[in-house]
């Protein structure tokens, strides 16, 4: 008899003690929807981070570096000022980032091609040390191993006698050398913005089958893909800017830009490093 009431006494407590738990649980939780707590964590939590305003490249320098080099455009042939591209968009930077911008070389020849271009790269060691102080390198280079110059743009039989495709077969062998020339400015200066402008197609208004364009966009869509592989290196478009009113901006030998036709070069090398 002992033994039964005891078991029962202690039965009967357990219950209790369960209910009173599960009484005070219940209190509690309906407690904590109806008055939460915020949460409090016992890790450091960094502050948010504030969002920083878009700055230029150029913002935190007190003064900006070019070098140039390449083929006639970089020389400027075609603009009677003698300012080019390199030159207006020298006056433009300085302008919109209200700082001192200089030319510390332009090593450009007319009608050099990439193989002109390696050589003096090569044989010049001034090449290197410039562009090593540089902050923007402007390079145009490959219009002439695929043109000529514009002699190799006629098929010789009549001025009539367009051959565009007279350069394809010269692309392949001249896009390595371009290849070579980025990455050799790229060690020179991996911190340099490289902007290698974009061929533009100057027979456009005689090339009534449009059979140039492909060819000419064919290069630069190469460019672009070779100068993604680095991290400062730009493709300059350059094809748009002379497709309408393609006489308004050339030269009269009708291969050049004019003096117009390289502010609109200026323009958007500036747009896109300022």
């Amino acid at each position: 008899m002992f033994s039964t009431r005891f078991i029962w006494r202690t039965v009967g407590l357990a219950a209790l003690l369960s209910t009173l738990i599960c009484i005070f649980g219940f209190v509690y939780a309906v407690n904590q929807i109806i008055y939460p707590k915020p949460a409090v964590s016992t890790e450091t939590q960094a502050p948010a981070e504030t969002e920083k305003p878009d700055s230029p490249p150029m913002a935190d320098k007190d003064k900006i570096n070019i070098v140039a080099l390449g083929d006639s455009l970089t020389a400027g042939t075609g603009d009677l000022t003698g300012r080019g591209y390199v030159g207006q968009t020298k006056e433009m930077l300085a302008d919109r980032l209200g700082k001192p911008v200089y030319v510390l070389n332009n090593f450009a020849i007319p009608g050099y091609r990439t193989t002109d271009l390696l050589k003096d790269m090569d044989a010049n060691k001034g090449i290197g040390t410039a562009v090593s102080e540089a902050d923007i390198v402007l390079l145009t280079i490959g219009a002439n191993d695929l043109f000529q110059g514009g002699q190799d743009i006629f098929s010789g039989e009549s001025d009539e006698g367009f051959n565009p495709g007279a350069g394809v077969g010269r692309m392949p062998a001249a896009m390595q050398r371009l290849e070579q020339i980025i990455d050799r400015l790229h060690q020179y200066n991996p911190n340099a913005i490289i902007c290698y402008v974009g061929l533009y197609h100057p027979f456009l208004d005689i090339d009534t089958k449009r059979d140039g364009g492909p060819i000419i966009q064919q290069w630069n869509s190469e460019a672009f893909q070779l100068a993604n592989r680095y991290s400062h290196v730009i493709v300059v478009p350059t094809y748009d800017l002379f497709e309408l009113n393609l006489s308004r901006y050339l030269y009269t030998d009708h291969f050049h830009p004019n003096q117009d036709g390289y502010a609109r070069i200026a323009e958007r090398i500036a747009q896109i490093v300022h």
